[in-house]
């Protein structure tokens, strides 16, 4: 009996199909799909085949040198990649799902599949030589270097102030004021005021926001408040 063997661009869009539902499934959205980020997907996919090699850098670069390379500018990527060889063969959705199953199942691999961040995907799948139908599925996530967002922390009081900003410890100092530019930025912790050795604590979070200043002011009980203002920017 011949092996069966899958249409590959229906397991490119089941993958993207099965992605999307479980990242429905985690409360995230969708991926909307690039022709930049398939072209580079479908590439190295098709390098990877011929090639025999399988990592993320088998043809000497990164994912996100591909990704430029095939003239898309982003501010934050990530990459899967799979392979699966059966005598019998596959149909294409269970290829697909074969795929996705196995990202879920590997730590790494899911933390790109949930990247609360990205916005858009490619896939790439393509048959490798071998006696027995074996195909190499390359995914690529990517939030566009369109969508980074800039904010500004400034400070007024009299006493340095630290801060949190996505997982990073900071502290802005007295009469300063500090502009970030991020892809991911998530909330703004603001967690102790005051120097010496018995600073005091915050506890004030604002998710960070395109084009808003979070400046810090002295309050009337001698504590500090936020002020959420729009960020004035040169054209």
């Amino acid at each position: 009996m011949p092996a069966v063997l899958p249409d590959t661009p229906a397991v490119e869009a089941a993958i993207i199909e099965f992605t999307n539902a479980y990242r429905g499934r985690q409360k995230l959205g969708a991926l909307k799909p690039n022709p930049n980020l398939t072209k580079a997907a479908r590439a190295y996919a098709a390098f990877l085949a011929k090639s025999g090699k399988f990592s993320h850098t088998a043809d000497g670069r990164e994912a996100g040198d591909r990704i430029s390379s095939a003239g898309y500018t982003w501010c934050q990527i990530g990459e899967n990649l799979a392979m699966h060889l059966d005598s019998r063969g596959f149909e294409s959705r269970t290829l697909a799902e074969k795929s996705v199953e196995g990202w879920i199942n590997s730590p790494p691999h899911r933390a790109n599949l949930v990247a609360p961040a990205v916005t858009e995907i490619g896939v790439g799948v393509v048959r490798a030589p071998d006696k027995d139908p074996k195909y190499i599925s390359v995914q690529l996530f990517a939030r566009p270097q369109s969508l980074q967002i800039e904010f500004q922390i400034s400070n007024t009081t009299r006493e340095p102030v630290s801060y949190s900003l996505g997982g990073e410890e900071h502290e802005i100092k007295p009469r300063y004021s500090v502009t970030h530019s991020s892809c991911n930025p998530g909330e703004i912790v603001f967690e102790s005021f005051g120097g010496g050795l018995w600073p005091k604590t915050l506890s004030m979070r604002y998710e960070a926001r395109d084009g808003l200043v979070y400046k810090l002011e002295p309050n009337a009980d001698g504590g500090v408040q936020v002020a959420v203002t729009p960020l004035e920017r040169v054209r």
